[in-house]
This record gives C-alpha cells, sequence and structure tokens, in this order.
C-alpha cells in the first residue's frame, strides 16, 4: 500500500491508513514481566536466555522489597540489636558494660547494602538484553498493555508485582507511617505504637525496643503471631514485655490524630474507646497484593483476596496468556523470598516448554527475626489434630540446655509433633538465639521424610545449636 505523502512545516511526511499506524506503534515481546523483585527478575533473565524478547517494568526502583525494603536491610539491623542482647545476657559475667547504638551510623551502614541496587539492576537487565520501563502497566486486553504512554503487546504476561501495606481505612489513616519509613528513619523517636503485630510489627517492635524506643503493640487478635504455634508464642510475648513492649490486644484501631507533638490512636477495646499517645504510628497491620494499578478486568485476569488466581502452572485461571508468582499469586504459598523464586522457576519452565511443571510446594519453613527468633515448619499441634493425624507432642523449655547456658539465655522452648504410624516429623516449632538456622535441618529431615531413628543416628558437630535437634525428637 502507497502513503499518501504531505507537507507539514516545510518537512514532507508520509501518513499511513489508521490500521498500518497502529501495528507500527505497538512494540511486540515474546514476555513482558510486571515487577523487578526476585520472581520478576528470575523469569525474565531465564526467558531472555531462551532467546525470547523480554520486558520488564516497575513503577518503584528496580530490584524488589526484599533487597532494599523489605528483609535485607531488616535483617541489617537486627544484627546490631543481636549485639546488644548478646551483651545483656553476659552483663556481669565478663561483660562489662552494654553497647549503645548509634542509629545514624547504623542507617549509613545499612544503606551500603540498598543504595546501590537499583542502579546494579538496571545494568544487568540491560547487559542481559531485556528492555526496561519505569512504569505500572495497564491492561487495555488480554495481551495489550499501556505502560509510559506506549502500547505494548505480548505472548506472555508475568505478574510479579508482590505485596504492598494494606490501607487502614481509618480517619487519620494519612499519619500512619509503613516499615519503608521505619528502615529510613533518620533517628529514633521517644515512643512508638505499632499497629499490628505479625511479622513486622514484631521484628520492628524488638528493634526499637533495643534501641531505647518506648514500644507500644496494638493488635486486633488476642496474641501475636496469629498462625505460629500459640505455645511457642507464649514465651515470645513474655519476652517481649521484658524487654518493656506494652501489647494491647483484642483492640481495634479506630482512629488516628495528630496532635502538637505526638499523635493519638484511639481504639475499641471492650465495648470501650481507649486511646495512646506516641511520638510516632507505624502501620504494620499486614500485607495485600499490589494489583490496583494494573486494571486486571480489561485483562480478563482473575483475581482474589489473595492475589491473582492460578492453576496448578501458576497460570491465571481466565487469561491464559497471564502467569503469576511471588507474594502476588494466590497459590496457597507463604509471602516469603525463597518461595518466589520456587515460583519463578515454574512459571519460566512453563512459558519456555509448556505447561508441563506443577508448582508442588515442599515444607516450607518461616522465622521471626525477634530476639529470640522464632520459627516453625509443617504443622501445628491444633493443624495436625484437625486432619486427623494419629501423633505424639513433645513440648518443653529448656533453657539449662548448654546452647542457651553458655550465653545465659533465658528463653529457649521447642515443641515438636511426630506422626507415630510414620515416626516423621510432621512439625517443628523453636524459639532461641539461632532458631532460624536450627529450623533448616527440620527441613531436610521433613524433606527427606527422615524418621526420628534417622535424626538421632545422625552425628553433628558438638556442641552446636544444629545438634541440640536430636533432642527434640
Amino acid at each position: 500500500m502507497t502513503p499518501k505523502v504531505f507537507k507539514t512545516f516545510g518537512v514532507y511526511e508520509k501518513s499511513y491508513p489508521p490500521s498500518r499506524a497502529l501495528k507500527m506503534a505497538i512494540k511486540e515481546y515474546d514476555v513482558f514481566v510486571i515487577g523487578t523483585g526476585t520472581a520478576g527478575k528470575s523469569v525474565a533473565y531465564d526467558c531472555v536466555a531462551n532467546g525470547m524478547k523480554v520486558a520488564i517494568a516497575d513503577n518503584r526502583e528496580f530490584g524488589g522489597t526484599c533487597s532494599q525494603r523489605g528483609c535485607d536491610p531488616k535483617k541489617v539491623l537486627v544484627g546490631f540489636t543481636e549485639a546488644i542482647q548478646l551483651a545483656e545476657n553476659l552483663k556481669g559475667k565478663g561483660i562489662i558494660s552494654v553497647p549503645k547504638i548509634d542509629w545514624a551510623a547504623l542507617q549509613k551502614f545499612k544503606s551500603t547494602f540498598t543504595d546501590a541496587v537499583p542502579a546494579a539492576t538496571e545494568r544487568d537487565l540491560e547487559e542481559a538484553g531485556i528492555e526496561m520501563y519505569h512504569q505500572s502497566p495497564q491492561f487495555l486486553d488480554e495481551n495489550t498493555l499501556s505502560v509510559e504512554g506506549k502500547t505494548v503487546k505480548a505472548k506472555k504476561i508475568v505478574i510479579a508485582t508482590g505485596q504492598k501495606p494494606m490501607e487502614l481505612k481509618i480517619p487519620g489513616r494519612e499519619h500512619l507511617m509503613i516499615s519503608d519509613d521505619f528502615l529510613d528513619l533518620e533517628e529514633l523517636p521517644e515512643s512508638i505504637v505499632f499497629v499490628g503485630a505479625g511479622y513486622i510489627g514484631m521484628e520492628f517492635a524488638h528493634i526499637a525496643a533495643r534501641c531505647g524506643v518506648r514500644v507500644t503493640v496494638v493488635e486486633f487478635g488476642d496474641r501475636p503471631l496469629g498462625p505460629f504455634e500459640s505455645d511457642i508464642v507464649t514465651h515470645l510475648t513474655k519476652a517481649s514485655e521484658e524487654l518493656g513492649i506494652k501489647f494491647i490486644f483484642n483492640a481495634e484501631v479506630s482512629k488516628v490524630e495528630k496532635l502538637q507533638k505526638n499523635y493519638r490512636v484511639s481504639f475499641k477495646k471492650n465495648g470501650k474507646t481507649e486511646s495512646i499517645d506516641a511520638r510516632m504510628v507505624f502501620n504494620t497491620a499486614g500485607r495485600v497484593p499490589s494489583i490496583d494499578e494494573l486494571d486486571l478486568e480489561k485483562g480478563n485476569v482473575a483475581f482474589e483476596k489473595g492475589g491473582i488466581s492460578v492453576n496448578e502452572f501458576l497460570q491465571n485461571t481466565t487469561n491464559k496468556s497471564v502467569y503469576a508468582c511471588g507474594d502476588v499469586s494466590a497459590s496457597g504459598s507463604l509471602p516469603l523470598t525463597p518461595i518466589s523464586s520456587q515460583e519463578a522457576r515454574v512459571v519460566s519452565l512453563n512459558i519456555r516448554n509448556g505447561n508441563h511443571t506443577k508448582i508442588d510446594f515442599p515444607p516450607v519453613p518461616s522465622v521471626v527475626f525477634t530476639i529470640p527468633q522464632i520459627a516453625s515448619i509443617g504443622l501445628t499441634e491444633e493443624e495436625a489434630k484437625e486432619k486427623g493425624y494419629d501423633y505424639v507432642v513433645e513440648y518443653k523449655s529448656v533453657p539449662k540446655w548448654f546452647n542457651a547456658k553458655r550465653i545465659n539465655e533465658k528463653v529457649y522452648a521447642y515443641k515438636t509433633i511426630v506422626d507415630t504410624k510414620r515416626n516423621i516429623v510432621l512439625g517443628a516449632h523453636i524459639i532461641a538465639p539461632e532458631a532460624g538456622e536450627m529450623i533448616n535441618l527440620f527441613v531436610l529431615a521433613m524433606c527427606g521424610k527422615l524418621t526420628t531413628d534417622n535424626i538421632k543416628a545422625m552425628i553433628f558437630a558438638y556442641p552446636t545449636w544444629g545438634n541440640d535437634i536430636k533432642g527434640m525428637v
């Protein structure tokens, strides 16, 4: 077809029919990934290495939550408070005084882990030949997206946008800060209220309290960390209170007001309205899938409370061109970075080879990095009972075991659930300074379906925390 030629401002231009002009304006990809965290990057790298034309987009700094405003920077801050707690335990037993934290210096150290992430991520993506967009795309139809004012088409679209803090729809919610803000605080206030006693609330409460902040945690439920084994959480609650953290349970926050210096948090408890004042208030009530900006309805993408609806191949249930992985997928898994990596592997395999790989989660450990840590894998006692297993429970507080005693740690307990018919571990729950490392040995035991006799027969290095698991089964 010959284009018409016309003159504009002294320059001859060609005018194509609308259908051809639209085709020229649209960029096409084999795979378009939304999200540059652990899951999104993994899929993009796998697919471009397989010869596919790949693009990736993000509406925030490239690199995702975990490395910049989640797991990694949080663990840097936790590391310093571990030093404080160890010194506190051994004060008078060889340690003369407990060190003090220079918060500004700590934040500067933390930034050495986070500041370089966006630029490094973009450099690596560019070197791999992956095109980048710095905006959240919106679906126009099942295979078409609008991003940065451009229209793009993709044979496969991968949603890996993760989660974001859940908004508390209460008056004064604009005064609430979130986890991102805590990790970037230039200085700590005298007092903080955390609204929510989940992972984030409990971990930040422990960091702040050990740095001298007066901390209150307001929780809707009757205890912290609802999904964890209640007997083990009881030990953490008591240890937190001894640290100086105040808990207000069975309380529903109803309003936040700005005062002259403080903020006032109003809550309903036992039918009455009460309040507490603090210099800062953080919303740590939980996280929700980050999908609001995507216009999923236009793309015929099914979603639910837990995120993007997916089948066993992590493919969307209504738009077969769409896959989802990581915290945003409603796969039934926990929102953890290792799970994101596993789901990304499944998605990339299915995009490259067709739907042949089903998601199959092995036993997944979970750790709360308070001090001491809580770690869990498998079933709680309540879940084992509901599922009808024949089981035996071993639950003990063991601060007199050598590993705790040598550092004068007073909180050390475990609870294991063992299937009596097969003699294998159904669940393990630990509170200890190194519970996160210890639980990994239970991962090996459960994934390998080792019997308790197998575990006891193994020889571990002594005296180590890992060796203690032999006494837990």
